[in-house]
């Protein structure tokens, strides 16, 4: 059975991955907790901020997974507290961003309820490779 596919061109060969990609950022647009800056560091890194207020550093977690960058949140409730008013409720997120080719979490730091995480960029050294040609059986 053949597909149609954004990426179905028979000239782009081995792109599936882009296409779920694709897939996955469309599917966590809609997330807006936490909040978050990204921006440009002089060094040619990238630094994204995220609001985590109330959470300690043993309440996060930041891994790459499949070239993504994934920051995990899960407060736990504080038993034994009986709240009149409850506005900040204890909440868990879970906030992702796609990594391009050569982009690595370089570190991640806590301070003042907001968590930093940079970003570098690995310098790509481009190739050319022969390929050697064979006659007869290539199987």
């Amino acid at each position: 059975m053949n597909r149609h596919t954004t990426f179905g061109s028979p000239y782009l060969l081995g792109f599936e991955h882009l296409e779920r990609l694709l897939e996955r950022t469309a599917r966590s647009a809609g997330d807006s907790y936490p909040p978050y800056n990204i921006e440009a560091l002089s060094d040619g890194g990238i630094r994204i901020t995220l609001a985590v207020a109330g959470f300690s550093k043993d309440e996060l977690s930041v891994t790459e997974e499949d070239r993504q960058l994934v920051v995990r949140g899960k407060q736990t409730e504080a038993e034994g507290k009986t709240f009149l008013h409850r506005g900040i409720a204890a909440r868990q997120f879970l906030r992702s961003f796609v990594l391009a080719d050569g982009i690595e979490v370089s570190t991640a730091a806590l301070e003042n309820g907001l968590l930093k995480v940079d970003l570098v960029r690995k310098e790509i050294h481009p190739s050319v490779r022969t390929v050697e040609i064979k006659t007869g059986d290539v199987s």
